[in-house]
């Protein structure tokens, strides 16, 4: 039997915010995808990493990620700060920021992989399916006072991951093809062997204890090499919520973090008054995320262990007004909002799918649409 890894979890201020997203670097006349991510990174920090931007797996990819903060208002002003620093490399070299779940045309076969000792071990393993992640999501970290609350509200959040889903899906489109899907960077993140939904551990020692197996026989050498859809992370204290597509534009990504800001902060609220918060069988969880990858904002989704059925739309309406006074005391009133605002005008594969069928199916179209969105920071059309 293998020996437990050590996960210390660091100490962390309750329902602190912090913002990952994923950026792709695409051509401002074809809109396909340009590898310039080691000049424009080399070009931000000349002197080696930085805090606030990331080199991705693949180099058509620059991440921006905030500072630890107080409000989801504060980091997605970080982030746009972030953003702006960005273009005054990228504008002069003719390369624009988009962001979806994945580029809707862009062939996977032409992207270089980064050149880091991490993504190259997962191309070995993974070969063909790993070559295939052209993909970009959102990162929510959310701060946990208590160890002995993390996995808990891991499993509170499992029944809102179609929620979350259906709201951020933004890839109808992979390598020229209309899917069929809503979110289609959901099915092919789960094919490698790490990513995917979570396992429900009872204890801090369970986990350990697979962190342990896995580093044992080789799966990974680190515990952030497994990429589930949410889970703990040890080094900053927070829990990570990693089920969103990328957002196409910041009024929609501060909408969807403040979503997932109260969400922790209300299920972290309900384990101080001793309730055990609600969960559902893990067959009901994988069939909930295949439903909302599949069908959106038009998903009917299983809302507990009984099996009962709700449209997403509706379960998420109730839930927004359940979170009303959460988001009040964590600021973030005006962000959470924005959900609505996604309610009534449909999320982004809904978009992209109306501005390819005005556009004779043109894909380039659909790009620089989304190109205009991340200028624009909200959603357009």
């Amino acid at each position: 039997m293998s020996t437990p890894a050590r996960l210390p979890f660091a100490r962390s201020e309750r329902s602190t915010v912090g913002l990952e997203w994923e950026l792709a670097l695409v051509d401002t006349d074809s809109g396909d995808l340009r590898q310039t991510a080691g000049t424009v990174l080399e070009a931000l920090a000349p002197d080696g990493d930085h805090p606030r931007f990331k080199s991705e797996f693949l180099r058509n990819t620059v991440e921006v990620v905030s500072g630890v903060s107080r409000t989801v208002g504060e980091a997605g002003a970080d982030l746009q700060r972030s953003v702006e620093e960005i273009r005054r490399i990228t504008d002069p070299q003719r390369v624009e920021l988009m962001c979806a779940g994945t580029h809707p045309f862009a062939s996977w076969e032409a992207q270089k992989v980064t050149d880091k000792d991490r993504y190259t071990r997962i191309i070995d393993r993974t070969q063909f399916w790993g070559r295939q992640l052209l993909i970009y999501g959102l990162h929510v970290h959310v701060g946990v006072e208590d160890r002995a609350k993390a996995l808990p509200l891991l499993a509170g959040l499992l029944p809102y991951v179609p929620h979350l889903q259906a709201l951020s899906a933004s890839s109808p489109y992979w390598g020229g093809v209309d899917t069929g899907y809503a979110s289609t960077r959901t099915l092919l993140f789960q094919q490698i062997p790490t990513a995917g939904l979570p396992y429900q551990f009872d204890s801090w020692e369970e986990l350990e204890a697979y962190a342990g197996d896995m580093l044992h026989v080789g799966v990974v050498d680190q515990f952030n090499e497994i990429h589930w859809d949410i889970r703990p992370s040890p080094t900053y204290g927070t829990l990570e919520v990693r089920v969103c597509d990328g957002p196409t534009n910041l009024a929609e990504l501060l909408a969807l973090a403040a979503l997932v800001h109260c969400l922790v902060e209300h299920l972290s609220t309900q384990l101080d008054h001793g309730r055990t918060l609600p969960t559902m069988p893990h067959w009901f969880v994988r069939e909930n995320k295949w439903r909302a990858a599949r069908y959106g904002m038009e998903a009917i989704v299983i809302t507990d262990a009984d099996g009962e059925e709700e449209l997403v739309t509706d379960s998420v309406g109730k839930l927004l007004v359940e979170l009303e006074p959460v988001a009040e005391r964590l600021g973030c009133s005006a962000e959470l909002a924005g959900v609505r605002d996604i309610l009534r005008s449909g999320a982004s594969y809904q978009r992209q799918r109306a501005m390819a069928a005005r556009h004779d199916g043109d894909l380039e179209a659909v790009v620089h649409g989304l190109v205009a969105e991340m200028r624009a920071g909200r959603p357009l059309g």
